[in-house]
C-alpha cells in the first residue's frame, strides 16, 4: 500500500483486511486507507490482492473463497501457483505476481503471471494499480521464480555492493556520508543511463573503460577476484 498511495494512488479506494497485529491499523492511519476486520467487508472490491506468507495463503483463500466471485485475484505469496489458487478458490480469474521491495518507491519491477481466462480488459485494470509501483512485466508462470530471484532477491545484492563500494571510499579517504552518497548515486544514474540507452550493458561498460585506465584496470581486478562468478552462484543459491 505505502507505493501505491506515495506514489498516487486515491487511499480511499484501498480495503485492507488486518490481521492479529495493530500493524494494518497504524499504517492506515498513517495513509489514509480503509481497515476492515472481516473478509466479508471486502465484498464490493473489484481486485483483490493477497500478500501473505506461506504458511497462511491456505487459511486466506478459504476465507475469500465466499466472496471472490466474479473478482480479480492477485496473489504475491511465492508458493501461490495459478493451479493452486484455482483449485482453493474454484473458477475465477486469479493471478500470481513477485514483486521487488522497490515498489515503495515506485521503481519495483514485478513479474506476474495470469490464468488463461484473464481478459485484456482484466490485465489493464491490474495493470493500472501495479502501475504505481513500478514496472509490471507479463511472464510464463514457469520463468516467474528465476525472474523474481533476479529481481527480488538482487536488491539486497546491490546493498552489499554498494556497502563495499562505500567501505573503499571511506578506506582512501571519504567521508562515511560521501561514500554512501557517491555510491548510492552511482547506482542510481547507472541504471537510469542503461535503462534509456539504446546500447546494452556491456557496450556501456566498454565505453568507461579506456585503453590502460584506471576503469579496466578495476575491471580486470572484479574478473580476477571472482565478481561475476559470485554474482551467478548468489542467484544460483537463491533459487535452490
Amino acid at each position: 500500500m505505502t507505493g501505491l498511495i506515495k506514489n498516487g494512488f486515491n487511499a480511499d479506494e484501498i480495503i485492507v483486511k488486518g490481521g492479529h497485529s495493530n500493524h494494518a491499523n497504524l499504517l492506515g492511519e498513517q495513509l489514509g486507507f480503509q481497515v476492515v476486520k472481516k473478509v466479508k467487508q471486502l465484498e464490493d472490491t473489484d481486485v483483490i490482492f493477497i500478500a501473505v506468507g506461506a504458511n497462511a495463503l491456505d487459511g486466506v483463500l478459504k476465507e475469500l473463497k465466499e466472496i471472490v466471485a466474479g473478482k480479480l485475484v492477485v496473489a504475491f505469496t511465492g508458493s501461490a501457483t495459478i493451479s493452486h489458487l484455482k483449485q482453493v478458490l474454484g473458477d475465477i480469474k486469479v493471478a500470481h505476481a513477485i514483486p521487488n521491495t522497490p515498489v515503495k518507491v515506485g521503481a519495483g519491477f514485478t513479474g506476474i503471471t495470469y490464468s488463461s481466462d484473464f481478459e485484456d480488459a482484466d490485465k489493464k485494470k491490474v495493470a493500472s494499480i501495479m502501475g504505481y509501483t513500478g514496472q509490471l512485466v507479463e511472464v510464463p508462470e514457469n520463468q516467474l521464480g528465476i525472474l523474481g530471484t533476479v529481481a527480488g532477491c538482487s536488491p539486497a545484492f546491490l546493498d552489499v555492493f554498494i556497502e563495499a563500494l562505500s567501505d573503499a571510499g571511506v578506506k582512501h579517504g571519504l567521508n562515511r556520508k560521501l561514500a554512501y552518497d557517491a555510491a548510492i548515486g552511482m547506482a542510481i544514474g547507472a541504471s537510469k543511463l542503461a535503462k534509456q540507452s539504446e546500447l546494452n550493458v556491456s557496450a556501456l561498460k566498454d565505453e568507461v573503460t579506456s585503453p590502460g585506465g584506471s576503469t579496466i584496470r578495476g575491471v580486470a581486478a572484479l574478473e580476477e577476484y571472482g565478481f561475476r562468478n559470485a554474482v551467478i552462484k548468489a542467484v544460483d543459491a537463491a533459487e535452490e
